[in-house]
């Protein structure tokens, strides 16, 4: 069904006149997106499975995006390695150039309006891994982190810094009672 040689580029008129469900099951590297980012040290290839499905004037498109990365994990910044399997689900239908004379104010938060009838996955796609990637990875549940003073990663050594907390208000008076 794809024009262009690519599974994730569809013509949506064609989709629609057709009535035929198309099944996208294709992998996508998505290493370009990370590039910049400290935190991600390496990730595999999305594995897309998607329906896309045209119904009543829309199409819609559901299904799984799964990959795996490898984080620093956000408390000792060690190498952790994430799983992520991504619902996804858009609606995507063609521009009405009545309608969109008509009623420019009226929004349809749930439909992607397609104005050159090419409808391209792709960017959906890696907009949903960058979006549903893990805030705030940990390389275990109790993950102590790192030494605030020398930096040291507390699940593999204990520092001997003090980790003795003073307010700062009342800082002056710690050496009050020694004297």
């Amino acid at each position: 069904m794809s024009v262009w040689g690519d599974t994730m580029q569809f013509r949506l008129q064609q989709l629609l006149s057709k009535g035929q469900t198309v099944i996208v099951n294709e992998q996508l590297d998505v290493s370009e997106l990370f590039r910049r980012r400290q935190d991600v040290i390496s990730t595999t290839p999305v594995h897309i499975q998607l329906k896309v499905q045209p119904e009543g004037g829309i199409v819609a498109v559901e299904g799984t995006l799964d990959v795996d990365m490898e984080l620093a994990c956000s408390r000792c910044l060690e190498p952790t390695k994430v799983h992520s399997s991504i619902p996804f689900a858009e609606q995507f239908k063609p521009v009405d150039s009545v309608r969109e004379e008509e009623a420019e104010d009226e929004e349809e938060d749930d439909l992607i309006e397609i104005a050159d009838d090419h409808l391209d996955l792709k960017p959906f796609v890696e907009e949903y891994v960058q979006l549903f990637m893990p805030f705030a990875p940990l390389c275990k549940a109790d993950c102590k982190g790192l030494c605030q003073q020398c930096g040291s990663n507390l699940n593999e050594q204990t520092c001997q810094c003090s980790n003795e907390k003073i307010d700062p208000r009342l800082e002056a008076l710690k050496d009050f009672f020694s004297k």
